[in-house]
């Protein structure tokens, strides 16, 4: 055992420094009043005060009852209340109380035994007030009278030490057997005489050995009888039985026989139980005539191991005999393991290191031998384990790290089994919670956002909502919404993006213009309320939805509001479909918002123009005749296909060239030439006198379209360059910008017919009629109507 003991303190040295290996001793006299100092354990134990307080040091005792209690603040051990070993330990030799001394921040306990020293506070006690016997007259000197033998709880030198005889008389004395079990015996010393003295009385005395001693007494009363030569022989000094535990009640243990060698009523024996102090005799019955002994009630081996009874056989004459019985109680195992808590600490951080202290706690079996050997598992458990501390204790500890997202609560259950056939189990269940830290950042349900707001929105416009959730709990899951830089922190957030902090809704705080920005990125950073926190950022893309806010511009013709419409010239010899001009308009939206449609809304002569619902171009529907009016007002209305549509309009004024009109000159006979030869004169001084005008009225019109044509390029710009630029382009996409188209007017003089040719639209390549006009600084090209006059004279 010695050995087993110096193998478990050399692994606890080893593996466990928390752990005391001896424990530490004191000895306290029972009876103390409550609050007696015990004595100083904090300095027994290498402590200061100042840790008691600090490591929240508590007494645990394993078996639940606190005899004992610690003062923090003076490291002190008192009484805590009072202590009577005889109850505590009965008549053990010795009396100790096992306990520990816990301090948590870290784990460590010291064993503490406790040895309750006794004090002489029980007086000796007979098992009866009063004992008679009946002795026959002329008895033999020597006769022996057993008497039962007094108690004492006490123990040791405060036990009975001496009995007497109060008054002392010639007839009896007191002899001690203690050679198989302690009892007392009156010892005849002189013969009676039933006519001097039929009866007598005196008083036997016990006493202790304490200081002062304390004595009990019982009377003596003797009645002397006629002779009864033979008293009562039992057939043995001492009876040993043994029985087990657990057997029902009525069980016989044994028989005990004594023997008389008188005859008649003489030798008639009866059985009985010496009276004593105590409740053995009450477990047990005994047949007053055949002498078995049995189970009254249940026995119970953890309570008490053996049984020491006193039987006396009396005869019918009066005389007796005592020997002593003892019941061995065998122990079954009737007790399965105790699993007895001292320190619990729930709930723990989830990043505690591996082989963290979780629960101490202590195993017991009242049982013996194999019966009492436990012991301890964990049921199916991969994050526990179970780590011998120290005799019977056991630490439950942490083998790996924990993870309160995967598994927040964890039910360890502890089984404690002992040997015995069959084997006995008890089970204790530790609810280990597991408290959060702040490990999992937030995450966004969306790898990115996309978000649309239409131009021209409401401040303020809530456009939708990022949503990020965190894994962790309470505070640390709390999360938190905000708009960072994209570039790093030297870069101002956008401004007019803003996002709720605590739903993650994202609002547009002013209108947008989709012609200005088209898109933007922000983005959102979801952050904890953890310490330190920790954040995740997701990009959120908002595309700008185009709406229909802007009326088709008109390029050409130019509509400024202090010059007249353009004017285009029509030939007298043009064809039905001939081109007359083109309409020309751009639309800052996007999209069918930018479709633009043409329409011919006004005309003097409506049947005598048509235009290109898609192209714009003004075309001959049928060839001028005479009768058309010389000036032709056209108004063009350009729509574009939103909803609702948005339009512009263009004016074009269109001269129809005065000439014949499929008229021939009369041919004149030689004759009437002679006879109107002043007449043709006058006729072609008129001729040349109106084309001289006309030619005059044609070069200042050119001239005017130039000038016009050069404000055009140099004058206001209504929308940006790179706008222009942006819508120029999407016209040309769109097919909505014509290619350049040149005319060429030839007029002559000198013939009876003017000609005026209508050539086909040539291709831009030729240098001579392509013109390039810049808009508003933009590197858009414009094609733009060229006019060649080729003057003939």
């Amino acid at each position: 055992m010695a050995a087993a003991r110096q193998v478990l303190c050399l692994w606890a040295l080893l593996g466990v420094p928390r752990v005391r290996c001896e424990p530490i001793r004191y000895s306290v006299a029972e009876e103390g009043e409550s609050g007696s100092v015990v004595a100083d354990v904090a300095e027994d134990a290498g402590l200061a005060p100042a840790q008691l307080s600090a490591r929240r040091a508590r007494i645990a005792s394993p078996a639940g009852r606190q005899h004992f209690r610690l003062e923090r603040g003076s490291g002190r051990l008192v009484v805590a209340e009072r202590l009577d070993r005889e109850e505590m330990c009965g008549r053990s030799r010795t009396c100790t109380l096992a306990f520990e001394l816990l301090l948590a921040d870290p784990l460590q306990f010291f064993p503490i035994e406790v040895s309750v020293e006794d004090i002489n506070d029980h007086s000796p006690v007979f098992p009866d007030e009063r004992v008679t016997f009946k002795i026959p007259e002329r008895g033999d000197p020597g006769s022996r009278f057993p008497v039962g033998a007094a108690q004492d709880l006490d123990i040791g030198s405060n036990d009975i030490q001496a009995y007497s005889i109060i008054p002392e008389n010639e007839f009896f004395t007191v002899f001690i057997q203690s050679e198989n079990g302690k009892f007392i015996e009156l010892v005849l010393e002189k013969p009676l005489d039933r006519e001097e003295q039929p009866e007598m009385d005196f008083t036997l005395v016990a006493t202790d050995g304490g200081s002062p001693p304390r004595s009990g007494t019982t009377q003596i009363h003797i009645i002397v009888m006629d002779v009864n030569d033979n008293a009562p022989v039992f057939t043995q000094k001492v009876y040993i039985g043994h029985v087990l535990e657990n057997a029902p009640e009525g069980s016989v243990v044994l028989r005990v026989v004594a023997i008389d060698a008188d005859e008649g009523v003489n030798g008639d024996i009866s059985y009985q139980f010496s009276q004593s102090v105590g409740h053995r005799h009450s477990l047990f019955t005994i047949n007053s005539k055949t002498g078995e002994i049995g189970i009254a009630k249940p026995l119970d081996f953890e309570t008490e191991k053996k049984h020491e009874l006193t039987v006396q056989a009396i005869d019918g004459g009066g005389l007796s005999s005592m020997c002593n019985v003892i019941v061995e109680v065998l122990d079954v195992n009737d007790n399965a393991p105790e699993i007895m808590v001292s320190s619990f600490n729930s709930p723990i951080l989830e990043n505690v290191e591996p082989g963290t202290v979780v629960a101490l706690f202590a195993v017991r079996d009242q049982d013996s031998g194999v019966n009492g050997e436990i012991t301890c598992a964990l049921e199916e458990q991969l994050s526990f384990a179970l780590r011998p501390a120290f005799k019977n204790y056991y630490e439950l500890v942490t083998v790996r790290t924990l993870d309160r997202e995967e598994r927040a609560r964890h039910m360890v259950v502890v089984t404690a089994a002992d040997a015995g056939s069959p084997p006995l189990t008890s089970t204790h269940t530790f609810s280990v919670d597991i408290s959060d830290v702040n490990d999992n950042a937030p995450a966004f349900n969306q790898t990115s956002y996309t978000m649309y707001v239409h131009e021209n929105n409401a401040p303020a416009l809530l456009v939708g909502a990022v949503k990020a959730t965190d894994a962790d709990a309470g505070p640390n899951a709390k999360v938190s919404y905000s708009v960072v830089p994209a570039r790093g922190p030297e870069e101002e957030p956008c401004s007019c993006v803003s996002v709720n902090s605590e739903s993650g809704g994202v609002f547009v705080l002013r209108p947008l213009d989709y012609e200005q920005l088209r898109q933007l990125e922000v983005v959102v950073s979801a952050a904890d309320a953890g310490s330190p926190p920790l954040s995740s950022s997701v990009s959120v893309r908002l595309l700008v939805v185009d709406e229909n806010d802007n009326a088709p511009l008109v390029l050409h013709p130019s509509a400024q509001d202090s010059s007249p419409p353009s004017s285009e010239l029509v030939p007298a010899g043009a064809e039905a479909g001939d081109l007359v001009s083109k309409v020309v308009a751009v639309d800052a939206d996007s999209g069918q918002n930018s479709w633009l449609s043409y329409q011919l809304l006004r005309a003097t002569e409506p049947g005598l123009f048509a235009v290109g619902a898609q192209s714009g171009e003004v075309r001959l529907r049928r060839p001028p005749t005479e009768r058309d009016a010389a000036k032709q007002k056209l108004v063009v209305l350009v729509r574009d296909n939103g909803r609702p549509p948005l339009s512009a309009t263009a004016a074009l004024s269109v001269l129809l060239v005065p000439g014949s009109w499929d008229a021939q000159l009369p041919q004149q006979s030689p004759a009437a030439g002679e006879d109107d030869g002043s007449l043709t004169t006058s006729l072609i001084i008129a001729l040349v006198f109106v084309s001289l005008l006309f030619l005059l009225s044609a070069a200042a019109f050119v001239a005017c379209k130039v000038c016009k044509r050069k404000e055009l390029s140099s004058g206001p710009v209504l929308y940006g360059a790179s706008s222009v630029q942006s819508y120029v382009a999407d016209g040309a996409a769109a097919g909505t910008l014509p290619h350049a188209y040149c005319y060429e007017v030839s007029l002559t003089t000198g013939s009876g017919n003017s000609e005026f040719k209508f050539l086909k639209p040539v291709l831009p390549s030729l240098p001579a009629q392509h013109c390039s006009t810049g808009v508003g600084g933009a590197h858009a090209e414009e094609n733009r109507n060229c006019v060649g006059l080729d003057i003939d004279t």
